[in-house]
């Protein structure tokens, strides 16, 4: 039997959209840590850039509410268009369709705030309406509590969704660590964004291979001297 959702994600399938990611949306978030929600945000944003992932990126009420996009993001995506809307759904604005449809990708890497509101009924109508297929990201997704984060996901999930993590979906599109025309690019990212994993990286490359310290000032180092 065929069943899309069988094939991994590839540069080739796929498009990603961020639905608000706003401050006043981030404020509200109480599922993760904002610090590392942003982190990963911006990880899969860098991530979409390596693979030229086509990227759509959403907004709602930033003047009235939300306040404007985070500047890690946007400095992700200089030339992006901010598709501005008044409705809680993203499906529910023509722009944010055509954008979509414009990608001509039917696998869509959602992530966004709040899961429970935005992301959900995008997901939902977006399925049924549209036919996409949608990858919830859920690290770099929050809701408004752990219950309300927890529980979207698994309603999205009964309903079809697949959810990933950002570094899983940064992984997928590697797939090959013999791609060297992206190796670079995602080993400098894992190192950036990946914590113990690119900790890891770091140390592996400078006391197992021998590479320079990756960061750009020299610092002496003072040997060590016995108190008296």
């Amino acid at each position: 039997m065929e069943n899309s959702k069988l094939e991994l994600l590839t540069p080739a399938n796929c498009q990603v959209i961020f639905i608000d990611h706003q401050p006043q949306m981030a404020f509200g978030v109480q599922s993760i840590d904002r610090q590392v929600l942003k982190n990963n945000t911006v990880g899969l944003a860098k991530a979409a850039k390596i693979f030229q992932i086509p990227t759509t990126i959403t907004t709602v009420e930033t003047s009235s509410f939300s306040g404007h996009t985070y500047p890690e993001l946007l400095d992700v995506f200089p030339d992006a268009k901010l598709l501005e809307r008044s409705s809680m759904n993203s499906w529910d604005d023509q722009k944010v369709r055509d954008a979509l449809a414009a990608n001509g990708k039917k696998k869509v890497v959602v992530s966004g705030l709040w899961t429970e509101v935005c992301n959900n009924s995008f997901a939902l109508c977006a399925m049924l309406e549209g036919g996409y297929e949608i990858y919830m990201v859920a690290d770099a997704s929050g809701g408004t509590s752990v219950a309300a984060h927890d529980y979207a996901m698994q309603r999205m999930i009964q309903a079809g969704v697949i959810p990933v993590t950002w570094q899983q979906v940064l992984l997928e599109w590697q797939r090959d660590w013999a791609h060297r025309d992206t190796y670079d690019a995602v080993m400098a990212l894992v190192k950036e964004h990946s914590g113990a994993y690119g900790m890891g990286v770091d140390y592996a490359y400078t006391m197992v291979h021998g590479a320079p310290e990756r960061t750009q000032t020299q610092h002496e180092i003072l040997p060590a001297v016995p108190a008296k």
